[in-house]
């Protein structure tokens, strides 16, 4: 079953005009023809179910109910990577379940954005963001931000708890406060994570973030690639909130 997401809100009953993508993708690349049905996603987050009458006209046939998302909302906070990791990271992380997904221009990042390509570079992350939660059948797609250091980013993100994944901690053996940091949050909650760049976090942007109450944690005793380790902390995330908790 397809889903889509469309703006505006729907209601049982109700018949709407497919926007053009949505069209494209369904009628035309899919051939759905008249009767054949998709899931739609409007713009409240809440699912229903849609047959496809004449032309691009689609009348909302029932509610669904869906309980896909993770229980605490994760802001994956990320170092600007390299060449098309961001982009990796972006489509992963969607499908894993993140709220929203940042990057940061870090201390030790290699790369940088250009303020004149920073909306296109956006542009297109958003939209990789939207077909990747299309595909993973998600009700919310995550909003891509961009800041121009560690220390606006904190400034701008509300959060709950503020976790950094840092290899200095892994390195020293730690392993007990990822699992005891997840395992604290309650449902409704904001968690922001904080990764690296190909550098590393640096000493200064440290003490921003424990400053900001950031606690230091490992990922293990291995140590990740910075477009590896936002999916390690959310695949333990649903281990911990959606299989643990269900057992």
């Amino acid at each position: 079953m397809q889903r889509y997401f469309i703006d505006g809100s729907l209601t049982v009953g109700h018949t709407f005009e497919l926007d053009a993508t949505v069209s494209k993708h369904w009628r035309q690349v899919l051939r759905a023809e008249p009767g054949a049905q998709a899931e739609f996603v409007d713009g409240h987050e809440q699912l229903f179910l849609g047959e496809l009458g004449d032309g691009n006209q689609t009348t909302v046939l029932k509610a669904l109910t869906s309980t896909v998302e993770l229980p605490v909302n994760v802001t994956i906070l990320s170092g600007l990577p390299k060449q098309d990791k961001a982009e990796w990271i972006v489509q992963k992380a969607t499908e894993l379940g993140a709220h929203t997904i940042a990057f940061f221009g870090g201390d030790w990042s290699v790369a940088r954005w250009q303020d004149n390509k920073v909306a296109k570079k956006l542009v297109r992350l958003q939209k990789i963001a939207h077909g990747a939660s299309e595909q993973s059948h998600r009700t919310h797609i995550p909003e891509i931000q961009f800041y121009s250091t560690l220390a606006t980013a904190i400034q701008a993100i509300d959060y709950d708890q503020l976790l950094v994944a840092y290899e200095e901690a892994a390195k020293q053996g730690e392993q007990a406060q990822l699992t005891r940091t997840l395992s604290q949050l309650q449902t409704g909650q904001t968690l922001v994570a904080v990764f690296g760049p190909e550098g590393g976090i640096s000493p200064a942007e440290i003490k921003t973030l424990t400053t900001n109450d950031g606690v230091l944690a490992g990922l293990g005793p291995r140590i990740l690639r910075t477009e590896t380790a936002p999916l390690y902390l959310l695949s333990a995330a649903s281990t911990v909130w959606e299989l643990q908790r269900q057992a």
